[in-house]
């Protein structure tokens, strides 16, 4: 591929991106000259519909991409469901690798391997979704030399994802979904800066060789971040704090990745996933004690039966409280 123009095309998209993709590849021409790689969070069993749906819906030819193959302009690569797409010189990776941001694919693998192998030829597009995938690739990019978008928050059907890139990267461009695809078709013949006014940082070259399975040590994320005094909620592991420009992110040694925002989701899901365990256990516990009062009565032991009962009112208040916790934080979904 030659070295000039923005030919690496990296696009994100999560809850409400499927109609912003279809809008986006209508709006493609059949001779874009640039390869165009997709990341789309997507359940990790069952298959995905995306190339189908995107082949029906512009000129572009869409398929899931496969480990190795050769970048190829005027076609549209889709990481597969569970697997992290990944960006090299003039192929593609496709890795089983550590969720980040609690996905696979996720969207800043993507966007810092396309940072890494092609620096300033990039443009990174944000579109609908939730949380705050893609930010903090959406910033390597910039970095690097590359060049920022965003769908219009104001339009998509779930505005975290664009809204976080619009507030923490300085983009280039933010506008509706139809802008987006005539757009691209500008900058693909526009001339790329010097790669060589953006150096590489050290915790691209890291973060890219973790995503990419190459072997790591701990020293790896250590010279990137600090120690935190919390643990990481995939394995157990600690958590290394990264202050990425003004990004606060978290990462283990094994490669697991965090934004705040993520953690946090991720940590609140576990709580509560840890109380209704809790709730179930206390209620069977209560019933246990219920039915051995039952019993003692019927045998006249005054004593174990007053304590049976007693123990089982002292359960039943502390699963009272668990449940209206619950109950308190259940609410109907929103675009996060």
């Amino acid at each position: 591929m030659p070295n000039h123009g923005h030919d690496i095309i990296v696009i994100a998209a999560s809850a409400g991106g499927v109609e912003a993709l279809q809008e986006l590849a209508r709006g493609l021409p059949p001779d874009l000259p640039a390869a165009v790689f997709i990341v789309l969070h997507v359940p990790s069993s069952g298959p995905s519909m995306l190339p189908r749906i995107l082949n029906n819906s512009g000129p572009l030819r869409a398929h899931h991409a496969v480990n190795g193959e050769a970048i190829e302009r005027g076609r549209i690569y889709i990481a597969p469901p569970d697997y992290h797409l990944l960006v090299e010189r003039e192929r593609v990776r496709v890795v089983r690798g550590p969720r980040e941001n609690r996905a696979r694919p996720a969207a800043d693998p993507l966007f810092r391997s396309a940072a890494y192998a092609y620096g300033t030829r990039v443009v990174g597009v944000v579109l609908s979704g939730a949380l705050d995938d893609g930010t903090a690739g959406l910033a390597a990019i910039k970095r690097r030399g590359g060049l920022a978008v965003a769908q219009d928050p104001r339009e998509a059907l779930y505005s975290s994802m664009p809204r976080s890139a619009m507030e923490n990267v300085a983009l280039d461009h933010c506008l509706p979904v139809a802008g987006i695809a005539p757009l691209l078709a500008q900058l693909v013949s526009a001339p790329a800066k010097n790669d060589a006014v953006y150096p590489m940082s050290e915790i691209l070259k890291v973060e890219t060789r973790i995503a990419r399975l190459e072997e790591s040590e701990m020293e790896d994320v250590e010279k990137i971040g600090k120690l935190s005094a919390l643990t990481c909620p995939e394995c157990n592991g600690a958590l290394w704090e990264l202050r990425d420009g003004e990004l606060l992110r978290f990462r283990c040694h094994v490669g697991h990745a965090f934004s705040a925002e993520s953690l946090i989701a991720e940590q609140s899901e576990a709580l509560e996933n840890a109380l209704w365990v809790a709730l179930r256990s206390l209620e069977e516990n209560a019933a246990l004690s219920r039915r051995l009062a039952e019993r003692a009565g019927k045998h006249n032991h005054t004593t174990s039966m007053t304590q049976f009962e007693k123990n089982a009112r002292q359960v039943e208040e502390h699963a009272a409280i668990i449940r209206r916790v619950l109950h308190y934080n259940e609410k109907a979904p929103v675009d996060e």
